[in-house]
């Protein structure tokens, strides 16, 4: 076994993919680097394992290992790096979490932060356990208009975080563009709305233009561009207008964004980020606009570019 390991200290976020990777083991020996290389050196381990958590007296170590033969169902170890001892380690039983889902595994981490901890091992559901180094979670703000609440593409990239697990710990915050706010900072004697889920209540001094309401002179237009379009349709004229569209809303530089356009059918558009989906997206649509904000490979969606 070599004295310098090539096994690299992993990056922020590391979690074992799939947590079969990550094996749990009592031992006997003080968890200090020398008792550890002496215990593993020869040691058999199964060709999956990547991590062990090695525990004794209530302590945990965190080592990154490789087999002499991963073509072999057994090998010895070939490699080793302790990546933290007991100082740096933190064990929790949380049997809520998914271990197999990077986000949850975060949250469980960060529940029981300390400044001197790398490693956090979680047992979770079904009693599975996985690690999570140094969680970061990845920042996305979701730009969406409000009501309904929860608004749709929040509670959308939620159930994507909770089902890809190839994604990295992700934390949504919401942006709201709130139609109610809209309508209380521009004073107007008749509101013309896009549609009734804007929660305004109907009444003298608000129409829908989903409804093609008869003209108003004085109505106030709070809509976006495509709303804008259905007006010069409906009417023959441009109405004053309050943008309501998410996509143009002005966001801080480097915030990852996710979403919506009405002017975008189906797909997404994506430039590093920030990442648009239609209006009306479905989960895939959803799932490809996260990958794309985190970095990785697309996932086909059905009628992209049509």
């Amino acid at each position: 076994m070599t004295a310098e390991p090539r096994i690299a200290v992993p990056e922020p976020n590391t979690i074992t993919r799939p947590y079969r990777g990550l094996s749990v083991q009592d031992v006997d020996v003080p968890l200090t680097p020398s008792a550890i290389g002496e215990l593993l050196s020869g040691r058999e381990i199964y060709r999956r394992t990547a991590y062990l958590a090695l525990r004794r007296g209530g302590q945990t170590a965190l080592v990154a290992v490789r087999p002499a033969d991963p073509d072999r169902l057994f090998s010895p170890v070939a490699e080793l790096r302790v990546l933290s001892g007991p100082e740096a380690t933190a064990w929790i039983e949380d049997p809520q979490t998914d271990v197999g889902n990077a986000t949850a595994l975060a949250a469980a981490a960060l529940a029981h932060h300390r400044n001197d901890t790398l490693a956090y091992v979680v047992q979770g559901r079904y009693e599975h356990v996985n690690f999570i180094w140094r969680p970061a979670p990845v920042p996305v703000r979701v730009t969406e208009v409000v009501p309904p609440h929860p608004p749709k593409l929040l509670a959308m990239a939620e159930q994507v975080v909770g089902f890809d697990e190839d994604l990295p710990p992700v934390d949504l915050t919401l942006d709201a563009v709130d139609v109610g706010r809209l309508v209380a900072d521009h004073p107007a004697p008749h509101y013309l709305l896009p549609c009734r889920g804007s929660g305004v209540p109907a009444g003298q001094d608000v129409s829908f233009l989903d409804t093609h309401p008869a003209y108003h002179p004085d109505w106030l237009l709070i809509g976006c561009e495509r709303s804008r379009q259905f007006h010069q349709h409906f009417y023959g004229s441009d109405p004053p207008r309050v943008d309501l569209c998410p996509k143009a809303r002005a966001t801080p530089g480097g915030t990852r964004v996710l979403t919506k356009c009405c002017l975008l059918e189906r797909g997404i558009e994506a430039d590093g980020r920030s990442a648009v989906v239609p209006w009306g997206a479905n989960l895939d649509e959803v799932r490809a606009a996260l990958r794309a904000l985190c970095g990785l490979p697309p996932v086909t969606v059905p009628g992209a570019g049509s």
